[in-house]
């Protein structure tokens, strides 16, 4: 299918000014859907007003807005522009709530203003927990016991029905705000009320909490003409638990056995073929560790802060591909800018290990709690590959530019040495911003690997590999014969 020519004028929406869960986790994409839609002669408007970011240099969009995302500014910016068509998916979760929003006041009928690619319904069906659960029922994919809520009143009924402990998720929100676990009563009505409070349809979902499970990651393509690909998987250091912008990020997974990869490969194409996404999205999935249960957690029907690592990882322009496919392109028809030989419709396939480690400055606040869960508090985050997943977690270990010099020989591991068994024990089952440096300082005190996987629950696959990774590091020690012994505080 060819460009639909119809197309002149297109208002681009960032994703807001910085904040944490937005701004420079998506510079990457509206950047990129501003040169697609240039290459095509279409007359690009942009609204964001983070001066901070690629995307508003004056040389990419032909107009920029430098104002706040939201239903008012942005339906000043259509009567002046007159803009024929908008583009939600490129701004992350801010801009696919102000979107709905224009839709559901009538604003973007009002200007003859069309969504190009996902259409609202499909965002709603994403958005709206009620819906979801009831689109990947209809897809023959599992969820949670759960169900929605729009008052404490229901919330408590259903919790009693569930039992503790409790997954609290938000409708309409960004970067895990107002989501928590609940383990007892008192818990579950203060994240009620709080998460009631942030959602923007006063609309929330409680449900059984699966901690502990794999937790499974999937970015898909899909086109017009329904063909569809799924560019890369990833899969979460962490378990579930963390919100995945928390938690260090594998490309591709790791763990999984085949059956279990074609298995989720199969299901993540089902659902965004049955939910209509046209262009990029990604979908989150929980898997038992030991049987083939899974279950979705969420479908991003939008380009995520993973499209940038999964684009980085693969050589596979995400971004660019999808603003490609929402002016009508199809997937046969474009060729993969990177390599300017295969198009498109081929998945990638990699034979080296991509890692994301996110980055805190938790120092920077007296006070702050270092506990990480399910609410971002990273500021950003490195990439680095190599062959092995040793030498990625290395490579991405020095970059987060922290003084570290990798996974083991830190100038802090002396103080981390004089921890207790039983300290360790409560770091890595609360886990905080320096949980996985924690990992190689248990195994030098001799803790197992069974042992911190109970009190993790992080996968024994990593797990080896890290006491790889002290075992090489004991080996140079010995080789070289050094008088300072790292096992020693």
């Amino acid at each position: 299918m060819p460009l639909d020519t119809s197309i002149e004028r297109a208002l681009v929406l960032g994703s807001g000014a910085i904040r944490i869960g937005q701004a420079g986790e998506f510079d990457y994409s509206g950047s990129q859907v501003l040169k697609a839609l240039k290459e095509e002669g279409i007359y690009t408007i942009l609204i964001n007003p983070n001066i901070a970011t690629i995307q508003t240099d004056p040389t990419l969009a032909d107009r920029t807005y430098l104002l706040p995302i939201t239903a008012e500014f942005v339906e000043n910016v259509i009567k002046r522009e007159q803009p024929d068509s908008i583009l939600l998916s490129f701004g992350g979760q801010t801009a696919l709530n102000v979107g709905v929003e224009l839709h559901q006041k009538g604003i973007l009928k009002q200007y003859n203003v069309r969504v190009l690619g996902t259409p609202i319904k499909s965002i709603e069906d994403t958005e709206d927990r009620e819906k979801f659960r009831h689109v990947m029922m209809d897809c023959d994919i599992g969820i949670c016991n759960s169900a929605t809520a729009t008052t404490e009143e229901e919330a408590w009924k259903i919790a009693q029905n569930l039992g503790f402990p409790l997954m609290i998720r938000v409708a309409y929100t960004l970067g895990g705000q107002g989501s928590g676990i609940a383990h007892d009563e008192t818990e579950f009505k203060a994240l009620v009320s709080r998460a009631l409070a942030q959602s923007v349809i006063s609309q929330i979902l409680v449900e059984e909490f699966v901690g502990g499970w794999k937790e499974i990651e999937y970015e898909v393509v899909r086109d017009k003409e329904d063909n569809t690909i799924t560019v890369c998987n990833m899969e979460n250091f962490d378990p579930v638990g963390i919100h995945t912008g928390e938690s260090i990020v594998i490309a591709p997974s790791q763990t999984l056995t085949d059956a279990e990869y074609q298995m989720l490969r199969s299901a993540s194409i089902r659902a965004i073929r049955h939910i209509g996404v046209i262009g990029e999205c990604n979908i989150q999935y929980a898997l038992h560790p030991t049987s083939k249960r899974f279950i979705a957690i969420e479908v991003n029907a939008r380009l995520s802060r993973s499209s940038a690592l999964a684009s980085k990882a693969t050589g596979y322009p995400l971004a660019y591909i999808a603003a490609k496919l929402a002016l009508g392109y199809n997937l046969v028809e474009l060729k993969n800018k990177v390599t300017n030989i295969t198009t498109a419709c081929f998945e990638p396939a990699l034979d080296y290990v991509a890692i994301k480690i996110p980055r805190w400055n938790l120092e920077k606040f007296r006070r702050v709690s270092r506990r990480i869960g399910t609410q971002m508090k990273s500021i950003g985050e490195v990439m680095g590959i190599g062959r092995t997943f040793e030498e990625a977690m290395q490579k991405a270990t020095r970059m987060l530019n922290t003084g570290l010099r990798g996974m083991v020989g830190n100038d802090q591991e002396k103080a981390w040495l004089m921890f207790s068994e039983e300290k360790l024990h409560h770091e890595l089952s609360h886990p905080t911003d320096i949980r996985s440096l924690l990992i190689p300082i248990a195994l030098k005190q001799g803790i197992s690997v069974d042992k911190i996987y109970e009190w993790t629950k992080i996968d024994k696959w990593f797990l080896y590999k890290i006491q790889h990774i002290v075992d090489t590091e004991r080996g140079l020690y010995s080789l070289f014969r050094l008088t300072s012994d790292p096992l020693t505080p």
